[in-house]
């Protein structure tokens, strides 16, 4: 099987159940501070699962549910991050946490959403800032 040769290589490798109803598509959730702050469908190409916009995905806004906030900020918060790039998909099972970004990038949420993230970030960056 592909796992077992990768375990003969001793690569680390981390394997994801396939979502068939995601249909390729995630939610990112941009959490600053405790808080969705904005948030984005993205949809894979054709023949691609991953929905990532460098790869390629497209971004339109979305409406998150109450779950998927709380999700979203409760993922944030125990990776102990105030700024966060949440990824959740929507299953048959409910909403699934996919990752935690420490580093989300801006492009696609910003340019989806018209919303300055980056101008949020900074407000909680200087909200919390103590000399």
């Amino acid at each position: 099987s592909v796992i077992n040769a990768f375990k003969s290589l001793n690569a680390n490798i981390l394997v994801q159940e396939f979502i068939k109803e995601a249909n390729g598509k995630d939610i990112r959730c941009f959490v600053i501070d405790g808080k969705v702050v904005a948030a984005i469908q993205r949809e894979a190409m054709p023949g691609e699962f991953r929905a990532n916009i460098h790869l390629g995905g497209t971004a339109s806004v979305i409406k998150v549910t109450a779950e998927e906030k709380k999700i979203a900020i409760k993922a944030a918060k125990a990776m102990d991050l105030k700024v966060a790039g949440v990824d959740i998909i929507r299953s048959s099972k409910g909403p699934l946490l996919l990752e935690v970004n420490s580093s989300p990038g801006l492009e696609g949420i910003e340019g989806a959403t018209n919303k300055d993230v980056a101008g949020e970030m900074i407000k909680a960056i200087e909200k919390n800032f103590k000399l």
